[in-house]
């Protein structure tokens, strides 16, 4: 099943009109409408309702490995709740508009946005990488994949134990890196595979670019990840338009539940979800669709 929201007379441009290049067409910047949300400083300390923390999963203490944990305002003790998990973009981005991405567990966005900070816990993961005699956050790309899936492995199950994430309520969402991720990484096996009922890509899709620095970033290989989806939906965003992402799962005769919607935006960033805009609006409706049944 394929759900599509194009939005405004850009759109229908560049759907009618396919030579024309996203330079020839001038779109909004979000620079210019109203922030509405704030992402919380990060607390010293244990972890507690409206809190974001820094922790690290037992196995990985003395490395540099943490993540970032966030307890809506709404948390109380043996309450059953989703869980966003989320994925960064790659660090030392730095786009034409002042669009900025720093890579780490603190910077991640999504997921705050989609909640409002309430009624879901906010898991922002790292991506595990050994370097100088240790494991560390990786900023830019995988790191080691087999250590990243078994950091996120564990540390999903903690978590849930912890502090009430409901295990048949995780939804996997990611940033550019992270939007990629939401296959290369949340796909990369059956094991990992089976921890998501739902995913939110914004802002690139495995698959599309064959071209990135990276082992089996070829189409054979997003295709066999692709395979593991087994139905799941998806969220699927991008600045501009999502063409490219419709045209190779429509070609990957993959059948999914998708939901496309083009930011109406010029910006490659996250910070979309932190105003008021119909794609926020969309993506809540989607999100409530998605965990609002156990």
């Amino acid at each position: 099943m394929i759900h599509q929201a194009r939005l405004g007379v850009t759109f229908a441009i560049l759907l009618f009109c396919p030579h024309l290049s996203r330079a020839d067409i001038t779109l909004p910047d979000l620079a210019n409408v109203s922030v509405d949300l704030v992402i919380p400083a990060i607390s010293e300390g244990a972890a507690g309702a409206g809190k974001r923390v820094i922790q690290t999963t037992v196995g990985w203490e003395g490395t540099k490995v943490h993540h970032a944990l966030y307890l809506p305002t709404d948390w109380e003790a043996g309450k059953s709740l989703p869980v966003i998990v989320e994925y960064a973009g790659n660090g030392g981005y730095r786009g034409k508009f002042g669009d900025t991405c720093d890579g780490t567990v603190e910077g991640s966005r999504l997921g705050y946005g989609i909640t409002s900070g309430q009624g879901c816990l906010w898991l922002c993961l790292p991506y595990v990488e050994k370097a100088e005699g240790t494991m560390r956050n990786a900023t830019q790309w995988w790191g080691d994949v087999e250590e990243t899936k078994r950091y996120c492995l564990a540390t999903v199950k903690d978590v849930c134990l912890k502090y009430g994430g409901d295990p048949a309520r995780v939804v996997l969402a990611g940033f550019s890196r992270g939007s990629i991720g939401c296959n290369y990484i949340g796909l990369h096996d059956d094991e990992i595979a089976r921890l998501w009922c739902g995913f939110i890509c914004h802002s690139h899709y495995d698959g599309v670019n064959v071209g990135w620095p990276y082992a089996h970033a070829d189409r054979a290989s997003a295709l066999t990840r692709l395979k593991r989806l087994n139905g799941r939906p998806q969220f699927i965003s991008q600045e501009m338009s999502t063409a490219a992402t419709e045209e190779w799962l429509n070609n990957t005769g993959v059948a999914g539940d998708w939901t496309f919607v083009p930011l109406y935006y010029r910006n490659h960033s996250d910070a979309w979800v932190l105003r008021d805009i119909a794609e926020r609006r969309m993506a809540r409706v989607w999100f409530q669709r998605v965990v609002g049944k156990k």
